[in-house]
């Protein structure tokens, strides 16, 4: 499996902005499917934003949808979460996820990076 690395959380205002990056090594994140989830404090952990590995189609949470934009840089082996008019809501712990949804199919986990939107 790959091996992930979340950063760029932190404490922003509501209204603020925040770049999530989720850093690969041991493989190339161009053949698999990233996904960021969120968990809030007593909260199941669910899926905010997915892009593909063929097409890059992706797909959002409602609600994130507007707000939030996930990118990847192959170059860089790296994936982005663009978090804009972020909400006390959008408080949580965000994990980078990278899927093989083909043979010999995988799932990875980064150990996530703490969002706190917070006045």
């Amino acid at each position: 499996q790959v091996q992930l690395v979340e950063s760029g959380g932190g404490l922003v205002q509501p209204g603020g902005s925040l770049r999530l990056s989720c850093a690969a090594s041991g493989g190339s994140l161009s053949s698999y499917t990233m996904s960021w989830y969120s968990q809030a404090p007593g909260k199941e952990r669910a899926m905010v934003a997915r892009i593909f590995s063929g097409g890059g189609n992706t797909k959002y949470a409602d609600s994130v949808k507007g707000r939030f934009t996930i990118s990847r840089d192959n170059a860089k082996n790296t994936v982005y979460l663009e978090m804009n008019s972020l909400k006390p809501e959008d408080t949580a712990v965000y994990f980078c996820n990278a899927e093989q949804w083909a043979p010999p199919y995988s799932s990875s986990w980064g150990q996530g990076t703490q969002v706190t939107v917070s006045s």
